[in-house]
This record gives C-alpha cells, structure tokens and sequence, in this order.
C-alpha cells in the first residue's frame, strides 16, 4: 500500500509523487500537496449559446436544426427540452426529446428557456 493519499477524482491507489505535485497515472489527474482539498472538488460551468449559467433541470430551446445521428429524424429549430441534466464530456447536455428519446446534447446549441 501506498503512503500517498488515494485520487480525488477517480480513486485510484496508484498515485505517486513529482515535485509539489501528487499525480494519478490512470486519470491523469494532478493536484498539490498544499491545496489537495481545495483541487479536489472540480465544477465546470456549462453556458449555453447566449452566455447563460444553465444548470440541472432547466429548460432550453434548441437555437439550429440538429440531425440525429444513425437516424433520419431531425431535432427541430425551437424544440423545447425540459429537465436536462449536466453531464462531463463533448456533449454536455443529457436530455430526453419527445418524440425522439433520449440523447446528448451540445450547449453551444441550446438557449435557456
């Protein structure tokens, strides 16, 4: 066992030491010794295509016809989702679109609601 402390992110044992810096070989993470509590919690700010905070359970409208990938539906200019949810990643955005289903979302695509 290890006499470094385990990853904040993804809870690795396998951290090891470089300098002032603990690093996590299986997420790549890096976080100081000093601050590891302070780096620990990591929130990013998703923004929609106006500059507006969106968060958990908002409703927003899609702002440009979106073709569904292996489909031929399209998601419609002015389709409002409701209740999304924040996800890491490319597409940021997971929702549910009525008569679609569920899918992911760009937020550079959507305007808040």
């Amino acid at each position: 066992m290890s006499e470094f402390p385990a990853c904040p992110k993804c809870r690795s044992e396998y951290t090891y030491e470089d300098g002032n810096l603990y690093i996590c070989p299986e997420c790549a993470h890096e976080w100081s010794k000093d601050g590891q509590a302070a780096t620990a919690v990591e929130e990013t700010v998703v923004r929609d295509a106006n500059g507006n905070v969106l968060s958990d359970g908002d409703t927003v409208t899609v702002i440009k016809d979106l073709k569904v990938k292996g489909s031929s539906s399209v998601v419609k200019v002015g389709t409002k989702v409701r209740n999304i949810r924040l996800v890491d990643g490319d597409h940021d955005i997971d929702c549910r679109i009525d008569g679609i289903g569920a899918m992911k979302l760009k937020s550079e695509f959507v305007k808040k609601a």
